[in-house]
């Protein structure tokens, strides 16, 4: 929720009492004392958290007098300015980080700032991001009001689209493989226990410590973020795989209800749904239903196209809602 920038701070004023006949060429000044004698306008950053001066090798400040009482002041800052974020769409998100530049102590009517009227706000040559590309910089200005009066200020607002190449690779790409090798299941034997529970559970576990090594990286946020609702619905769909297995393994195995005998007990006829035989009953059990057995193999093929097919609308509406 922040950003640091090295910058250069350019100001630019006229001092009449500055304009005088002995100076006759632009003339530098760079020593701290001689600074500190000559008026400055006394500005600030409002949203800045953290601000250093730069020592190295040599106080970073200059002040350039023109004969006609022109000042430029310049120094060298490091700053961490705040950007509070709207993480509801990350990685697919976009932001816009400001910069305000105000007048500390002297109100509008006394102190007036105002951008330079040409290319206000020069980035470094080749300058780039790893997490961001700056679509584009606005330079505005702005007005805070307080109880003793107004002020002026200066905002310089920076348009950020995220980079999602990283993303792809590290989350994207890898729960989609995740997701796709749990369907392998539905292509192996119905009676295979142990090999569609072992894949079912290993890509479970695999796509819950991918979810949660991207959560360990993020700003704990109390909304909805997109990455959630992506990893959400892939261990959703991992899971009802494995529940998939399950129901199937459940009907594979249930039984069929054993044909009625009946035996006369005292001249009166009675039915058994069990055979007396040991062994005739051990084979009644071991036998499976029919419909039950077909039902099971109708529901592996079916979803070999229905889990892929949902996965694949579940896609398009998710690129379609967070991209556009």
């Amino acid at each position: 929720m922040d950003y640091e920038v090295d910058l250069y701070l350019r100001q630019k004023w006229v001092d009449e009492r500055l304009r005088h006949a002995d100076i006759t060429e632009v003339m530098d000044l760079n020593d701290p004392n001689l600074v500190k004698a000559i008026w400055k306008p006394e500005v600030y950053f409002p949203n800045a958290k953290h601000a250093e001066f730069q020592f190295v090798t040599v106080p970073n400040v200059l002040i350039r007098i023109n004969p006609d009482g022109e000042i430029l002041y310049m120094l060298r800052l490091k700053l961490t300015f705040s950007c509070m974020m709207d993480l509801s769409k990350f990685p697919l998100d976009s932001q816009v980080c400001t910069m305000e530049v105000a007048s500390f102590s002297k109100t509008i009517e006394e102190l007036r700032l105002e951008w330079k009227n040409v290319r206000p706000v020069i980035m470094g040559k080749g300058l780039k991001m790893p997490q961001f590309e700056i679509v584009k910089i606005a330079a505005s200005d702005c007005q805070e009001s307080f109880q003793i009066g107004n002020y002026s200020c200066l905002v310089a607002e920076f348009y950020l689209s995220r980079s999602v190449g990283f993303h792809l690779v590290q989350s994207y790409l890898p729960t989609i493989l995740i997701v796709v090798i749990s369907w392998v299941s539905f292509w192996m034997d119905v009676d295979s226990v142990p090999g569609r529970t072992t894949l079912g559970v290993t890509t479970l576990l695999a796509v819950s410590s991918q979810s949660a090594g991207i959560q360990s990286g993020l700003p704990q946020v109390s909304y909805v973020k997109a990455i959630d609702v992506w990893m959400g619905t892939c261990t959703a769909f991992v899971f009802c795989a494995l529940l998939e297995f399950t129901f199937v393994n459940y009907k594979w195995r249930k039984v069929g209800r054993p044909p009625m005998q009946s035996y006369r007990v005292n001249g009166e006829v009675a039915t058994v749904d069990l055979p007396t035989d040991p062994i005739k009953q051990a084979i009644q059990f071991e036998k499976k239903d029919p419909k039950n057995a077909a039902l099971a193999r109708k529901i592996d093929e079916y979803s070999r196209l229905g889990f892929p097919l949902i996965f694949a609308i579940f896609n398009i509406i998710y690129w379609s809602y967070y991209l556009l």
